[in-house]
């Protein structure tokens, strides 16, 4: 049998790909077991019914076919209008390309914007396939390690020490998994460093309507930044559209004629129905990111009430997102051992820290994606289990 390419054999790495915990829980439900599952980011509440009649009415129309690569002209536009209000910076249709969800947006991204073998940075910790987009593309990963008590917020030391002949930085703000949304200053100083290092950066804004504390800023509206920075979006968390796969990239004009290249012999677009569902949802739905949020935010104050109650659980601010970073290091066990234990016993399902990186070792990620009561009765089971291990090894 012919042998597999190294590219695909490499894809994981040594470390697997952060998805056990995951996979075991889905195993478990399959052959019967009744999980409370808060590992992925798939909102409890489904696509709007509007969203999905318009999206049946133009497929029944006959938008079937090819649509165009880059995508429809009028989508296009209105996501140029959605960021040019948002950021400020002037944006027209001719900087978008539509794309099968965020996912495909970062691994094109990184295609266009570096060579095979080249060093691509992230910020630790990481979205869980940021190590296997960038290998997939050709890139070398290469770690820049954040600190809980910095808030996983990365420094300037850091940034400079990686960033020597790399070539591209992917941020995420508001940060999957944890909760961090990046504030002026620390966009400043991520720019300064991506400048002074020539760095394209890439910047994963797909929860930019989940900001709880403070506001979401761009950093493709830092100067000097809207020419060296490709900005990924998606309507799969603020639209709750997360099955249909309509994501952005916007980026300089020439970066987005070769991503349009790229989409030609790759996917070759996005579903014209599936796309006119999304300008629907964006023109005729003024008030849907908002009430696609709220839970999020809701949820949020239930936990901080509940673990105000025990001490020896710490809840990262988690100023944005649909996640909550706890840190479980007082329990004597690791993110991966803790989260087993907690399947095993309760039948409650989380991320490890450990799936996101180094610097979330000692943490596990909770999805809020359950309803109000659910989401009570496992936030005070987690908090109660971890208080057993606590409780033991004082």
């Amino acid at each position: 049998m012919p042998q597999l390419s190294e590219r695909v054999i490499s894809i994981t790495g040594t470390d697997g790909d952060g998805w056990e915990i995951f996979n075991l829980a889905r195993e478990m439900k399959i052959n019967g077991a009744e999980i409370i599952e808060l590992t992925i980011g798939e909102h409890d509440d489904t696509t709007h019914s509007l969203i999905l009649d318009a999206m049946h009415k133009s497929a029944r129309e006959g938008n079937t076919g090819y649509a165009s690569v880059p995508g429809t002209k009028s989508l296009r536009q209105e996501v140029a209008n959605r960021v040019q209000t948002r950021t400020g910076i002037h944006t027209t249709a001719n900087n978008v390309i539509i794309t099968p969800g965020g996912q495909a947006g970062l691994f094109a991204t990184h295609v266009a914007l570096a060579n095979q073998g080249d060093t691509g940075l992230i910020i630790d910790p990481f979205y869980a396939t940021y190590p296997t987009t960038l290998r997939s593309a050709g890139l070398s990963p290469r770690m820049v390690k954040t600190m809980p008590e910095d808030n996983f917020i990365p420094s300037v030391s850091e940034l400079t020490k990686n960033a020597k002949n790399a070539k591209t930085l992917l941020i995420n703000s508001p940060n999957n998994p944890t909760g961090t949304v990046y504030d002026k200053s620390n966009l400043f100083e991520i720019s300064k460093v991506a400048i002074e290092n020539d760095l394209w950066v890439i910047s994963d804004e797909v929860y930019d309507t989940q900001v709880w504390v403070g506001e979401h800023i761009s950093i493709r509206s830092v100067a000097n930044m809207e020419n060296r920075t490709a900005v990924i979006g998606s309507m799969s968390k603020s639209h709750a559209m997360t099955g249909s796969r309509l994501g952005w990239v916007v980026a300089p004009e020439q970066v987005i004629e070769k991503l349009s290249d790229l989409a030609c012999n790759t996917n070759y677009g996005v579903p014209g129905f599936i796309q006119d569902a999304g300008l629907y949802a964006l023109t005729q739905m003024p008030n849907i990111e908002k009430t696609v949020a709220e839970p999020f935010s809701r949820r949020r104050e239930i936990a901080q009430k509940i673990i105000k109650d025990y001490p020896d659980i710490k809840m990262h601010p988690s100023l944005g997102g649909m996640y909550l970073m706890l840190d479980i290091r007082e329990t004597g066990l690791n993110g991966i051992e803790f989260s087993k234990a907690l399947l095993e016993a309760k039948n409650i399902a989380v991320m490890p820290g450990e799936s996101f990186g180094e610097s979330s070792a000692g943490h596990i990620r909770v999805a809020m994606t359950i309803s109000d009561d659910k989401f009570e009765y496992a936030t005070h089971s987690i908090c109660s289990f971890a208080s057993n291990f606590t409780t033991s090894t004082n």
